[in-house]
């Protein structure tokens, strides 16, 4: 059987960071794109990326079975990327990304829906002790019982132009004379670049072969977080000190740091950062999809720049 046609597709989450790369690329391909999100108005940009009418947002809250029965009835693919970082109002790891996962996967097979990618997480684990890579293992798991065709892609960090990882820390380093490096920047990453965790998306929805399967994304390298805090100074062109947080301090910081609307640091996050974050060995991956992985140093400079002293033009002296 070959590669399916493209059609109709319901992108859940379509207007966040990866969303965005997903929607573009399925756009090119032809797909008509539903963008199934909690506030459309937020999914407008989204429009110009097709032609008129490619792409329409629909209000569609994941707790509401009925809306998600709606959003993918008659649709020949799904695809999930809904998920959070931190908790805040209704939006709950549980809900989210253990029982949303579960409404999209179920509304998708009694739609007759051909194909469904599950974005996940590596460390997605329904035993683990974080409960963000706890619920996205509870996720994966009613995916596949009621979707046992679906692929799950498992990436790493992403990074990319809007990511919440070296921008965070670029920004962090424009204010404070020290960045911490939590349990002592020990943890091992393998950033991996949101254009190719869209095309690894585009690719399972298109090829049967992808069907069933697990699939870990990962970059061509790992890195310390120390690491990746040494090459995103260097780019910027800032030097800063980098400070030894153990993972206790850090936890006791975080249970203050949760009070804010957007926390740059949760306990839940820092029991995350007790593991490694890369593809496991013998794991499927980029390779396996055809898909050759960027390494951030090739992409972050064209984002970053706007953090070095004196902004974008001004750059960094080569030593």
């Amino acid at each position: 059987m070959g590669a399916m046609a493209a059609g109709i597709v319901t992108v859940f989450g379509g207007s966040g960071f990866l969303g965005r790369y997903v929607v573009q690329q399925l756009a090119r391909e032809g797909w008509t794109i539903r963008v199934a999100v909690r506030h459309p108005g937020r999914a407008a940009f989204l429009k110009p990326l097709g032609d008129v009418g490619q792409i329409t947002p629909l209000c569609v809250p994941v707790q509401d079975a009925e809306a998600v029965a709606a959003a993918v009835a008659g649709a020949d693919a799904v695809v999930n990327l809904i998920g959070i970082l931190f908790e805040g109002g209704k939006q709950r790891f549980q809900a989210v990304q253990a029982e949303g996962a579960k409404t999209i996967a179920t509304a998708a097979a009694a739609a007759g829906v051909k194909s469904l990618v599950q974005v996940s997480a590596i460390g997605a684990d329904p035993e683990a002790q974080a409960v963000y890579a706890r619920t996205k293992g509870e996720g994966e798991a009613a995916v596949r019982t009621a979707f046992p065709e679906a692929t799950i892609l498992r990436p790493s960090v992403v990074f990319g132009p809007e990511d919440g990882f070296f921008n965070r820390f670029a920004e962090m380093s424009r204010f404070s004379p020290a960045l911490p490096l939590v349990g002592g920047g020990k943890t091992r990453f393998q950033p991996v670049y949101v254009g190719d965790v869209a095309r690894a998306v585009v690719k399972a929805l298109r090829d049967p072969a992808c069907r069933g399967k697990v699939y870990e994304l990962g970059g061509p390298k790992t890195y310390t977080f120390k690491q990746l805090l040494q090459l995103m100074l260097k780019t910027i062109g800032r030097k800063r000190a980098l400070v030894n947080l153990p993972f206790g301090l850090a936890r006791l910081e975080a249970t203050f740091l949760e009070l804010l609307p957007q926390p740059p640091l949760t306990r839940d996050q820092v029991t995350l950062l007790r593991q490694d974050n890369v593809a496991s060995p013998g794991a499927l991956t980029l390779a396996d999809l055809g898909i050759e992985a960027t390494a951030p140093e090739a992409v972050i400079p064209s984002y970053l720049d706007k953090y070095r002293p004196g902004g974008r033009y001004n750059q960094p002296a080569v030593s």
